[in-house]
This record gives C-alpha cells, structure tokens and sequence, in this order.
C-alpha cells in the first residue's frame, strides 16, 4: 500500500483553500461554540447547544505557512447565547454561494489545544466570551 506524502506547497495551497471556502459565501463566515459530543465527522448534525456565533472577518485566517492557517483578528469576542461549557465548534461560509459546513474542530481554554481556544470553556447567557485563537492544520501525509 502506498503512503501518500504531500509537498509543502501543495499543503499550504489546500489549507488556503479550507479559507477560501469560509470566505466563499455572500456573507461573513462563522464559528459556532458548541457543547456536548463533537459529531463523528463534519457531515453529520450539529450536536449538543448552540452557546456561541463568531462572525469572520475575510480572509478568516491568514496565510498558509507549514499547512497551519491561523484565525486572524484575534481576540474575536462574542455574547454568550445560551449557558454550558463549550466543547467542539463548527466553521462555516455565510450566505447564499457558500458550502456551508466547511469544519468542525475542539473547543478548548487558552493554552489547551484545541484547534479552537477561549478565554474560558463556561459560556453564560449575556456574557462576553473571547476567541483567544484558533489554528487549521492540512495534514502532509
């Protein structure tokens, strides 16, 4: 069986396209902050409760560099839509023209890894929350 090794040219062309996609719609891209299970792939329903909307600048993200695209105008801040600790997020285009659904990652506080890091995990109704950062890494092999 033969394993598939990508250029590093090749992988930041694909993760820029991952942002275009986001920007592809006749309106701003989002992120939803969920909580509950993270859905097996980003095919499936969304899961758990809608906390939190960011709304994306475009470009969303900046340029590739290493297959890794990083959100940019951080820290990105929002009003807490619902109570619940916040768990996985969906990215989507916006608007008439977009895919839609684009990716879902995990949700964790600044300094805990996820692909998608807040201020804090527990979203309160009214409350600000903070997108502290928030990466996409295109995977070379």
């Amino acid at each position: 069986m033969a394993n598939i090794q990508l250029a590093t040219a090749t992988v930041n062309a694909m993760a820029d396209a991952v942002d275009a996609l986001i920007n592809g719609g006749s309106a701003a891209g989002t992120i939803k902050v969920y909580s509950g299970s993270q859905p097996a792939n980003a095919n499936a329903s969304i899961t758990g409760t809608l906390l939190a909307t960011f709304t994306l600048d475009n470009p969303a993200f900046g340029a590739a560099s290493g297959g890794v695209i990083t959100l940019g105008a951080v820290p990105l801040t929002t009003t807490g839509a619902a109570a619940g600790t916040a768990t996985h997020f969906r990215c989507a285009s916006g608007g008439t023209g977009g895919v839609g659904t684009v990716w879902d990652g995990q949700v964790t506080a600044t300094g805990g890894g996820g692909e998608l890091q807040l201020n804090t995990t527990t979203i309160s109704v009214g409350v600000s929350v903070e997108i502290t950062s928030g990466t996409f890494t295109m995977p070379a092999s």
